[in-house]
């Protein structure tokens, strides 16, 4: 699954209007949390750790409307923990968001 840039741009373009210096910071908001978040799913070596790990990247995409991003926490979710190939496509979105963006 590859990154998809529309419906997370959109929800940052109404959250921040016409005001860019607000949609730079609520973009870097969300990748630090991002990033936050995918380390603690790829340190997570229990299912209790695991499945937090999975429901607060979840919620952070729901919060985004990253769709892309709530169908991998939901592969996290249905796996098991440290499962390389969920891990894999995360990071995947990952540098595909940051590139886009970087």
């Amino acid at each position: 699954m590859a990154y998809e840039s529309g419906a997370l741009d959109a929800t940052l373009a109404a959250a921040a209007g016409d005001d860019p210096a607000l949609m730079a910071e609520l973009r870097a908001a969300f990748a630090e949390s991002l990033e936050r978040q995918v380390d603690l799913l790829h340190r997570a070596r229990c299912d209790g750790n695991w499945a937090v790990a999975a429901m607060r990247l979840k919620g952070l995409a729901a919060s985004f409307h990253a769709t892309d991003l709530i169908d991998l926490a939901d592969e996290a979710l249905e796996g098991a923990p440290g499962d390389p190939v969920v891990l894999r496509r995360i990071s995947k979105f990952v540098q595909e968001f940051a590139a886009h963006y970087g």
